[in-house]
């Protein structure tokens, strides 16, 4: 069933509509889950997927012979009528009709027929599952430009800002044509420049930016969020709230790589800080790694890997308490509590241990720069908190930053939770699509290709070790080379990209490295990535929204050939990385080198693959490769599932906090 809108109330800054959430019960969430199974396969037929084609079709003849005015002439007249009947009906056809044959006129791209599928169940409130290289960028104009005709102010949510300013760029020429404005939000974005691209009729940005930007509204609104207030405030007052606030609402918004966003993302609950002065803290966090550093692991402390939070954590044993006790006999006052020194070790301890420089952090420009797991981007202007971000920047020689205040805070899951009508769309959701159809209300539709997939696979190769697996890595990548393919090596961290790119060297062969380092040259190296013999090693960076263009001849001798060097922790993303190479019908293949003493197994299997290893010892046979596979798929499973657990639980505890801060009058 078609949206109707018409009932929705309107975009401007003193209403600011959003979904009015409820603590959901026990009860709540099991009778979602269960209703999973049931629901989705029903609004799947609902689609009517062939019908709703043919009627699309149907109007194209006539669009074809009108003028570029004519067809602008049209645009105004869809939109008066979508704004009277709202998104259901015909005029919903003649909408996706039109913006098919605009984008065709625009950017030389008209929507596959599985495009258009994929356009109706957006605009349906679907999860949209379409494999990689299938145009989901161009899929997002068939509902956004709709949405906006409708006059729904809509977010085009993407997951870095790389994406959002290529996409808001590149399809604006068609929001363009059909008298709609566009606007981008990136992190170098002023209030001023923010406030504006809000108020345009179609805004892409990306999911932080927007989830901060909500909460730097909360906390300007305070208590006075009434839309009469506000408005008694603008008239009296020039400079009210209201012309300081930059979103006008959640109405309507399209996640791309919505498993991205609404699931790999949404264990890190969003803060907005104040920062204090830097006091004591370089002293006192000089002295915890000083205490840390005299500390034998083993003996005072071990790093255990938590199975139910999916990390690795520090803890002290009795003898290292006495020990960290004896340490900072001496070190002032802030030491005299037990629990107060133990904490500062083991933060310390965690800085020195369990992060480390150019996997989980760069320095640059004598700052402490935090990088995505997930997206191998730096995260401008985020700190670790409790203290841990002081305590990597003195062990780095960086100056320290005063110790962040909390003033706001909200999870990705209750944020999205506030929208109106929310869509996603992702090339991996078959995996998690229960989660999403369990918390954010998202049925779940897979979009058949356009094209048949090309993509070859080839079975994991182990290797004992790390520096073995390198060793074939260099191997394979000169052979790909040799046979004037393009390569593109993925690994997790900068470390291992630019320890590769080390070996390489060695090996006389050319290649670009795309990592947090080098983010301002992404667009240029993307762009030659698919050039013959060119070699690329890259994290995950080239993982999302990548689109590998092959160079002239490529193709015929076999596409892009993507190397992956360690499995991460969702396989989603291994699949992400796999559909670099293979897109839209064109050749390509695959394969993963693994190393058994990987850290997700690592992790996982901690004590019993250290059993496997001695047994393997004992008879000869090299137990580990053989179980090797499966134990990494089941590794993968096993974190995943701890993940799960980890959203679960911060989901209820915002949800816990929302109802204590909602006595004051807050929300966040």
């Amino acid at each position: 069933m078609m949206r109707d809108v018409t009932t929705w109330p309107p975009a401007d800054y003193f209403v600011r509509p959003e979904r009015r959430g409820h603590r959901r019960t026990l009860l709540d969430r099991m009778a979602r889950e269960l209703s999973g199974y049931a629901i989705r396969p029903a609004k799947v037929r609902l689609l009517r997927q062939d019908r709703i084609v043919e009627g699309i079709r149907r109007h194209e003849g006539a669009l074809r012979v009108k003028t570029d005015d004519e067809l602008k002439d049209l645009a105004a007249s869809i939109r008066q009528r979508l704004r009277a009947e709202g998104l259901k009906g015909t005029v919903v056809e003649e909408a996706f009709a039109l913006v098919r044959e605009v984008a065709g006129r625009t950017v030389g791209m008209r929507h596959f027929d599985c495009q258009l599928i994929g356009g109706v169940a957006l605009l349906n409130g679907f999860l949209v599952e379409m494999d990689t290289g299938e145009g989901k960028t161009l899929v997002a104009t068939l509902p956004a430009a709709t949405a906006a005709m409708a006059g729904l102010p809509v977010h085009v949510i993407t997951v870095n800002d790389y994406l959002t300013a290529r996409d808001a760029d590149w399809m604006g020429e068609i929001y363009r044509f059909l008298g709609h404005s566009v606007g981008c939000i990136t992190h170098e974005k002023t209030p001023a420049e923010r406030r504006k691209a809000y108020r345009a009729d179609i805004t892409y940005c990306t999911n932080k930016e927007l989830v901060f930007d909500y909460l730097r509204d909360r906390l300007l609104l305070g208590e006075s969020a009434d839309p009469l207030r506000l408005y008694g405030e603008h008239l009296y007052d020039t400079k009210g709230k209201s012309d300081r606030l930059l979103l006008r609402g959640l109405h309507y918004g399209i996640v791309d790589e919505a498993d991205s966003v609404l699931v790999d993302e949404a264990r890190t609950p969003l803060i907005l800080s104040k920062k204090e002065a830097a006091g004591r803290e370089v002293e006192v966090a000089r002295q915890a790694l000083s205490a840390a550093a005299k500390l034998v692991e083993g003996d005072d402390y071990r790093l255990e890997y938590e199975k139910d939070q999916g990390l690795r954590r520090v803890i002290v044993t009795e003898a290292g308490r006495e020990t960290i006790r004896r340490i900072t006999g001496g070190f002032g006052i802030q030491w005299r509590g037990a629990v107060r020194r133990e904490e500062l070790v083991k933060k310390a301890l965690a800085a020195t241990r369990l992060f480390n420089r150019d996997e989980h952090y760069l320095v640059r420009d004598g700052k402490v720069q935090i990088v995505d797991e997930f997206t191998g981007r730096v995260m401008p202007d985020r700190s670790w908190e409790g203290g841990l971000h002081q305590l990597i920047e003195v062990k780095e020689g960086c100056e320290i930053t005063g110790l962040q205040e909390t003033a706001a805070r909200i999870s990705y899951q209750r944020f999205f939770m506030k929208y109106l009508g929310l869509c996603g769309m992702t090339g991996t959701a078959e995996e998690v699509r229960r989660e999403l159809w369990s918390i954010y209300a998202l049925p779940f539709i897979r979009v058949p290709t356009n094209k048949p997939v090309r993509r070859r696979s080839s079975p994991d190769r182990l290797f004992a070790s790390d520096d073995e697996k390198w060793r074939a890595v260099v191997r394979r990548v000169r052979e790909i080379h040799d046979e004037g393919r393009p390569v593109l090596v993925g690994t997790r961290t900068v470390a291992a990209s630019e320890h590769l790119g080390a070996l390489l060297a060695q090996a006389g062969l050319s290649f670009q490295i795309l990592n947090a380092k080098q983010d301002g040259e992404e667009a240029g190296i993307v762009e030659r990535a698919g050039e013959a013999g060119r070699i690329t090693i890259a994290t995950n960076m080239a993982g999302r929204g990548t689109d590998i263009k092959l160079a002239p001849g490529v193709a015929e001798k076999g596409g892009l050939h993507v190397l992956m060097t360690e499995r991460h922790e969702a396989g989603r993303i291994d699949r992400q990385l796999a559909g670099r190479c293979g897109r839209q019908g064109d050749p390509g293949s695959y394969e993963a080198f693994l190393s058994l003493r990987d850290p997700l197994m690592e992790n996982a299997f901690t004590g019993f693959w250290g059993g496997v290893e001695r047994l393997s010892r004992r008879s000869g046979y090299d137990i580990r490769r053989i179980a090797g596979r499966r134990m990494m798929l089941r590794a993968q499973k096993r974190v995943e599932k701890a993940h799960a657990g980890v959203r679960k639980r911060l989901l209820k505890y915002d949800e816990q906090l929302g109802d204590a801060l909602s006595f004051s009058g807050r929300t966040e």
